[in-house]
């Protein structure tokens, strides 16, 4: 801001005596009378007008007032467009040297404050470029006769243009200097319509439609993918709104990319792709639960279970063995019998789990159907054994081909003995029981209730989330082929349930772990994940090993970025990166992908990204200002800066005008009294006496 000197600004003012009819009838009632005297041509009637004015001009009390002021600076606005469309090519070069040259010629105008306003685009909200607000917001406290003009760089891609002077803000000239070149040409693709929800194993539509800007288009290849894998290409006409049928394969997440080519010349690829997240739901878990012999928890499972409304649940309990069989009619039994062939044969693929709780073969199954078993946990089922004292029994499930695919192999003793459960080290890094309320740490130790029977077992190739009395394996899971297997050595778990001696985390384990064996994402014990969150992507990699080492993360515009993970808790790696650009992000550690969508799947920002002329040309129309593009031939064509006081216009072939303001702040008054109140009315009386002896000399004169 330039210096400026203080002013001194002279006035003259009134204060009457009496009111101001009250004067006009007086002054014309003597100006009548000095006039019939003019008339008549007496001889000190000029004397008399002198005195009426003068009386008149005391009755008005005049005075000098001498204002002293100080200028206050003339305020500029210069926004300067920093939106993801201003990234574009060379927009941002030119826009920080067009933005240097008109700041040098601001600062050259005497008594200017240049206020520099930075405009982002706000795609976390779906706005888009909102410029006029931002000014607003910007210039709340500079009063409307301050503000000399609003100069905004900007390649033209504003979404809150206003559509009448009355929504603006401002009461000045808008100039606008476009970045960018005529004649551009770019294409994008545009989500049309997409769910937000689908069923696993289901296809849901997404209609999309490709555009193009600058130049007519033939035929795009669209590209389909799936959690970064190619599902399918095809060629699809710009302008018509397009069906994608997407298969939703898996719980949880499921990111699907749509993506086009890029074409010679075009403006930018990040339009070129949109990420659209597809929430994965299951219809409903199937699960199987045989109980065997009666025991006091018989019940734990299938409480928990029912109490799951995604859950649904074919529960069995064998209270028939064969050695109780005798010879009634089947259709004289109060009970079922057990549908073997039709669970293990016909059906068992239609589960997601198969729980045995205490189930010791009490119907003789064929070798045939545990080996189909087998087969279905190798093809992606999950079976879980709940045992207790039954399973060292020798028509047990050990003597059946389950007995290879179970996580530890049992030894056949059974201990009975208080003794608490506790985490392993591995336990306190899988997110079945990670966290456990009450787990304690490995030198303070667990704070549950005890137990009071383990089967003694040897662990072979699974993983031992918990260990009882003597740090034998309590809780073993494992993974065979495509499926899971899990091995619970104990059938006390219900003492928790029960609360007993304060219970212990009965509910979060058991559906932590019926959940991991029906491949619920969120249990996965090796994931890498993406997720965004206060303008930051946050990576997080689960893992039961070591340090993971550092991951990759892909930035929209293709830009791949080292990032340390440090260790936030047992199991679960961090790192957070600012988000410098609304698109897709891709994160790569350990042979894992992730990806997450920054900001909207369909970014207003990005959908028109031509630069123009033409949408911001209303408003400099409403104000008097101009929009023009400021480079020609490749080099930087700026206007220069002139002040315009009167008219309407602020704009010309080569200038763009400001409008002085001439705002000034009163710092003091000095009042200069010309009449001086009564004393002067009295020395106004002169010249009436001088008109009253001439007056009287003039009759003596007569007389003699």
């Amino acid at each position: 801001m330039n210096g400026a000197v203080n002013v001194d600004r002279l006035t003259l003012d009134l204060a009457p005596f009496l009111p101001w009819p009250w004067l006009a009838v007086m002054a014309l009632i003597g100006l009548i009378s000095v006039g019939y005297l003019l008339w008549r041509g007496r001889r000190g009637a000029w004397l008399r007008l002198v005195a009426l004015l003068l009386v008149l001009a005391g009755l008005a009390d005049p005075r000098l007032i001498n204002e002293k002021r100080d200028p206050l600076p003339d305020v500029v606005a210069v926004v300067v467009d920093r939106s993801g469309s201003q990234t574009i090519g060379a927009r941002l070069r030119e826009t920080e040297e067009a933005l240097r040259v008109l700041t040098d010629r601001v600062r050259q105008r005497p008594n200017t404050e240049m206020r520099v306003i930075d405009v982002f685009d706000r795609d976390g909200t779906g706005d888009g470029t909102r410029l006029f607000e931002t000014v607003a917001n910007a210039t709340r406290d500079v009063p409307k006769d301050r503000l000399a003009g609003v100069i905004a760089i900007t390649d033209g891609v504003v979404h809150d243009v206003p559509t009448d002077k009355g929504r603006l803000s401002f009461n000045a000239p808008f100039h606008a200097l476009v970045t960018g070149r005529p004649n551009e040409f770019d294409r994008r693709i545009e989500l049309v319509e997409a769910p937000r929800f689908g069923i696993v194993g289901r296809d849901v539509n997404a209609i999309v439609r490709v555009e193009s800007q600058g130049r007519p288009e033939g035929p795009v290849r669209l590209s389909i993918r799936q959690n970064g894998e190619l599902l399918s290409n095809r060629t699809v006409l710009p302008g018509r709104p397009i069906s994608v049928p997407l298969r939703v394969d898996r719980a949880g997440m499921n990111l699907f990319e749509l993506g086009i080519e890029s074409a010679p010349g075009e403006l930018t690829p990040l339009n070129n792709t949109i990420a659209l997240p597809i929430e994965g739901v299951r219809e409903k878990l199937h699960v199987l639960l045989v109980s065997g012999e009666p025991h006091a928890g018989e019940r734990t499972w299938r409480n928990l279970l029912k109490a799951d409304p995604n859950v649904d649940l074919v529960h069995f309990t064998i209270l028939r063995p064969p050695e109780k069989q005798d010879g009634t009619p089947t259709n004289e039994l109060s009970l079922i019998a057990f549908p073997t062939r039709e669970l293990f044969v016909t059906k068992i693929k239609e589960f997601d789990l198969i729980i045995f709780d205490r189930y010791s073969n009490q119907t003789f199954l064929p070798t045939l159907y545990f080996e189909n078993m087998v087969r279905y946990v190798q093809e992606g089922g999950a079976i879980l054994f709940a045992v207790g004292p039954e399973i060292t029994a020798r028509s047990g499930l050990l003597s059946t081909p389950l007995r290879e695919i179970m996580p530890a192999e049992p030894t056949g003793n059974v201990i009975e003995r208080a003794y608490r459960a506790e985490v392993t080290d591995l336990g306190r890094r899988h997110p079945v029981t990670r966290n456990l309320e009450g787990a304690g740490t490995p030198q303070t130790g667990a704070t549950w209730s005890p137990w009071f029977r383990q089967v003694a077992a040897r662990s072979r190739d699974g993983q031992g989330l918990l260990q009882g009395t003597n740090s034998l394996p309590l809780l073993e899971l494992k993974r065979e082929g495509k499926g899971r297997v899990g091995l619970f050595l104990s059938d006390h778990v219900w003492l928790w349930a029960r609360g007993y001696m304060g219970g212990g985390p009965y509910l979060d384990l058991l559906r932590r772990l019926s959940h991991w064996l029906m491949k619920e994402p969120e249990l996965e014990e090796e994931a890498l994940r993406l997720s965004v969150n206060g303008g930051k992507v946050v990576i997080e990699r689960r893992t039961i090993g070591g340090a993971p080492g550092d991951a990759v993360l892909t930035e929209p515009a293709g830009e791949k970025l080292p990032v340390t993970l440090t260790e936030a808790e047992p199991g679960i790696w961090r790192a957070e990166m600012a988000i410098r650009r609304a698109g897709l992000y891709r994160a790569e550690n350990g042979g894992l992908v992730a990806f997450v969508n920054a900001g909207q799947p369909n970014p207003r920002e990005f959908r028109q990204v031509v630069s123009t002329v033409e949408d911001l040309a209303p408003v400099a129309e409403m104000s008097g200002g101009s929009v023009r593009r400021i480079f020609a031939e490749g080099r930087l064509d700026m206007p220069s800066l002139v002040d315009i006081r009167t008219g309407g216009r602020y704009a010309g072939a080569n200038y763009i005008g400001l409008r002085p303001t001439e705002a000034s702040v009163l710092r003091g008054v000095t009042v200069f009294p010309l009449g001086i109140g009564m004393i002067g009315l009295g020395l106004l009386l002169l010249p009436l006496i001088g008109a009253w002896f001439a007056e009287g000399t003039r009759r003596k004169r007569t007389e003699s």
